[in-house]
């Protein structure tokens, strides 16, 4: 079968992030819903480049794949480079868009002034802390809590049987072996998030660590991408990882449950994310960006997190421009939430839906309004 080619874009995106580092396990690509193939770009079809997160991009590929058979003119290709590198280049203005799941700061912001970036929430999902131990496999799922994980990172726990997992997981037979622990070796919006919630529930990491999409990690091997976290996880007996849930699942990896700030012992899904969401109301502020860590919630997942596209409010490309906006559109709609939903995304609450949506029509091309 013939493939479009921007399935083989998107597919060499994937081998591309994977290149460089420890060999990893392939990612699951989305299934075409039938046998149909999107309709070939027309020829001369505008081609609009995105970078950034690996967070989202099982279903960004998916969205791209499905809104070619919506719009044949437009070509999207996005690389997915880690939230860090999605920043740096929409700085430079090297790409059209970006994806990050970490927070800008006021002096990114101030960057490429007047164009002015924009952070738009897209869909929420889950970090999970994943897990390969031979002994655990076919075993119920491990249970940790803040301290532990925190502890886990920090290099201060070194083998499975410690006693502060020991006491969380009393059914489980843990082995004498030593932890491998994974991070991410790029700049990362998934690490932002996951540091973010080890920084609100641990005053030691904070002290000695912080947040960031990249930090001076105590411990441990990196692994570039989601996808290089999962593959490192998924070849080394006794490794514990953190990676977006979708990636977990794609590569049938264990990931643990988490006792959150309510004290509950709870499951990553899309339920408990969309409960993240909810303890933190509905309107977003002015810059439509929030961290959703360790909410308060009984049934709450505590490493929850946004991400978002980073456009730029005003572009010199007017055709371009509007072509963004008609696919933020089509993806915010329910025909973009149903993929959503298939990978274990979490669409936007209404309210925050509509934020977006007002916001898209304040975009500018050359300092006018769209359409003029």
């Amino acid at each position: 079968m013939r493939y479009p080619l921007l399935v083989i874009v998107l597919l060499l995106a994937v081998l591309t992030s994977a290149c460089g580092g420890t060999p990893t396990q392939p990612v699951a690509q989305p299934t075409s819903p039938s046998a149909a193939q999107p309709t070939k770009p027309a020829a001369g079809a505008l081609l609009i480049n995105g970078a950034g997160a690996s967070f989202p991009y099982p279903l960004y590929s998916r969205w791209f794949y499905e809104y070619a058979f919506v719009d044949s003119t437009a070509r999207f290709n996005y690389q997915s480079i880690g939230s860090g590198g999605g920043i740096k280049q929409i700085k430079e203005k090297t790409v059209d868009f970006a994806g990050s799941d970490a927070l800008l700061s006021d002096t990114d912001y101030q960057a490429v002034a007047p164009a002015r970036l924009q952070m738009l929430p897209m869909v929420a999902g889950a970090v999970v802390a994943t897990y390969n131990v031979k002994e655990l496999q076919g075993k119920e799922s491990l249970v940790l809590d803040a301290r532990a994980l925190a502890d886990i990172f920090l290099g201060k726990i070194k083998k499975w049987n410690d006693p502060a997992i020991v006491a969380l997981n009393p059914n489980l037979s843990l082995p004498n072996k030593d932890l491998v622990v994974v991070h991410r070796s790029d700049g990362s919006g998934t690490t932002f998030i996951f540091t973010d919630y080890l920084s609100a529930v641990s005053p030691e990491w904070k002290e000695k660590v912080g947040t960031g999409t990249s930090v001076n990690w105590p411990v441990g091997l990196g692994g570039k991408g989601n996808e290089g976290v999962a593959g490192t996880v998924s070849q080394s007996d006794g490794a514990i990882g953190y990676v977006e849930l979708a990636y977990a699942k794609q590569n049938k990896l264990a990931f643990a449950k988490l006792k959150n700030a309510a004290g509950n012992v709870v499951t990553a899904s899309a339920q408990t994310t969309q409960n993240a969401m909810a303890d933190f109301g509905g309107n977003m502020p002015e810059t439509l960006a929030r961290s959703i860590v360790n909410p308060a919630g009984k049934e709450s997942w505590p490493i929850a997190g946004y991400t978002y596209l980073i456009v730029y409010m005003d572009q010199q490309d007017c055709i371009k421009t509007q072509k963004i906006v008609e696919f933020i559109q089509w993806a915010l709609s329910e025909k973009g939430a149903k993929f959503a939903n298939e990978l274990d995304y979490v669409p936007l609450p209404d309210t925050v839906r509509q934020q977006v949506l007002t916001r898209l029509d304040q975009m500018t091309c050359q300092g006018q309004p769209l359409g003029q």
